[in-house]
């Protein structure tokens, strides 16, 4: 099942593993549970801990638990994979291994005090699918409280192997959690915030924990490559620094393959992420994470401290302040867009293309990243519709010459969208118009992908901040911007090109001139 490489690694992994425990397979005739099960046994060969019970009952086949019983509170964790736990996956399952197995987790002790105080019962359901690199954030998130908190129960469910389940549930954009029978949350998100969903009394408390730090010399909004590299620069003056991110790594998260980063020949998003934010760490940055700038509000006086007042109600003060707060997919904003998002409008190709196998779908943008979309989906999906408002496909030419060989692939040009429509809480389609003819056309479909661009994260900013017709922070050579002490970097900016490597570089520039800036005044 694993092949040599992966069977050496997940060994060396499950050295670490201190206590025994249980894995209880349930499985059926089908060619999933046997593949499943050559894994399961591959794993129970590779250490003494683990013993490998293939007569379970569970209606979910093929799946497998992880048992460890609690002897001292007579608990038992409640976790399960109704999966075949490889791909992007592959590291949910060695982590769930180690922390059912005894091995401490890289997390925040007062998160784990958090999770293990969770006074309630909570059943989740985590949809997924193996593509999905937004995915492996969610299960392991919800993996580790199954194991540290037995009230909490996790069933990771693999939507491209229950199909039936999800097509029941409506389910149509992946990780989508469930909890007690009902939706919970969709989209990427940290162990942190599903703990600060069900902890209501979290965010008044951290709200307070923030407004009590003392005055920083930077303080960086956003935590995507300009401002981690920002942190960075910042840190190394000598300098008190912060970092104030609600994502961090920011679109980097959504990036499935960055291959033009200098000196980096491959990775993906998440782990690009990680690293900026381990990064970020080493130099003893004042990291928090989970926050959303809401008001700027400038030095009353030349040289006074700048406030960054937060979403959740709480406050930060510092001399200089840089302003990173990204982009995010822009919508296409027609009637249908809002009530159909995850239930057929999607954004991510990568994560929910799995669950349109077999059916019709289109993508919007002629784009890169549209062109790539509708490349990837046409090796899932019945048939693709690639719909261009202009009349040439922006992408690469090499792209374009792809595209244009698969089979399954219809393109039309001077196309815009005027609605998307459905039935039953479902996307069945969407209506454009002909550019050219001027007349109303309709595709009937199962599926559409938005791929049209971001919009800068600047909405807080105005009336404040000189920003330009398109909502980006106007900046000068050195990132300063119309505010005195506040200097701006990366994609909310006006600096062209939106690129990861040119978002770090001129997060580095911002965190210079502020430099620059405390030394001055």
């Amino acid at each position: 099942m694993l092949d040599d490489s992966l069977k050496t690694q997940l060994k060396s992994y499950l050295e670490r593993v201190t206590q025994p425990f249980e894995i209880e397979a349930s499985l059926d005739d089908s060619a999933s549970a046997q593949e499943l099960l050559a894994l399961l046994r591959d794993i129970d060969a590779m250490s003494d801990k683990i013993t490998l019970k293939t007569d379970g009952q569970d209606a979910r086949k093929p799946s497998f638990s992880l048992k460890r019983l609690n002897q001292s509170a007579g608990t038992e964790q409640s976790l399960r994979f109704a999966a075949i736990p490889l791909g992007h996956e592959f590291t949910s399952l060695v982590l769930a291994l180690l922390w059912t197995g005894g091995h401490p987790p890289k997390v925040e002790p007062e998160v784990i005090a958090q999770i293990k105080a969770l006074d309630g019962d909570y059943a989740f359901e985590v949809y997924m699918s193996l593509t999905c690199h937004n995915c492996p954030d969610v299960v392991q998130a919800l993996s580790l409280m199954s194991v540290l908190n037995p009230r909490v129960k996790t069933v990771v469910i693999d939507g491209g192997l229950f199909q039936d389940e999800v097509n029941g549930r409506e389910i149509m954009a992946v990780p989508s959690v469930w909890l007690n029978g009902a939706p919970f949350g969709s989209g990427r998100m940290t162990v942190e915030e599903i703990v600060a969903k069900l902890d209501t009394g979290a965010a008044d408390k951290d709200a307070a924990k923030l407004s009590a730090k003392e005055a920083f010399d930077v303080l960086v909004v956003g935590g995507g490559p300009a401002g981690a590299a920002a942190a960075v620069y910042a840190a190394r003056k000598g300098i008190r620094t912060g970092i104030a991110a609600e994502r961090f790594g920011g679109q980097v998260n959504d990036t499935l393959a960055i291959e033009n980063y200098i000196s980096v020949l491959e990775t993906d998003g998440p782990k690009f992420a990680m690293s900026l934010e381990a990064h970020v760490k080493a130099y003893g940055v004042d990291v928090m994470n989970l926050q959303r700038g809401d008001k700027l509000i400038p030095a009353s006086v030349p040289g006074g401290l700048i406030e960054v007042q937060l979403a959740n109600g709480g406050s930060l003060k510092s001399k200089t302040v840089i302003l990173s707060t990204g982009a995010r997919w822009r919508n296409v904003n027609v009637p249908g867009e809002q009530e159909y998002k995850n239930k057929g409008v999607a954004y991510c190709p990568h994560c929910d293309g799995p669950l349109f196998k077999g059916k019709r779908v289109a993508v919007i943008g002629g784009g890169n990243s549209g062109v790539e979309a509708a490349i990837d989906l046409a090796g899932i999906v019945a048939h693709v519709t690639l719909l261009e408002f202009g009349d040439q496909l922006r992408a690469d030419a090499v792209l374009v010459r792809k595209l244009e060989s698969l089979a399954n692939v219809t393109i039309i040009k001077q196309a815009q969208t005027s609605e998307f429509t459905g039935a039953a809480g479902k996307l069945n389609g969407l209506n454009y118009i002909d550019r050219v003819s001027g007349e109303a056309k309709r595709i009937e479909l199962e599926g559409v992908f938005v791929q049209i661009g971001l919009v800068p994260n600047t909405e807080w900013l105005k009336g404040v901040i000189e920003l330009s017709k398109h909502g980006e922070i106007i900046v000068d050579a050195k990132g300063q911007t119309s505010v005195p002490g506040v200097f701006a970097a990366g994609d909310a900016t006006t600096v062209p090109f939106k690129q990861i490597i040119i978002a770090a570089g001129d997060g580095a520039k911002a965190a210079l001139a502020a430099f620059d800036h405390l030394i001055r005044h």
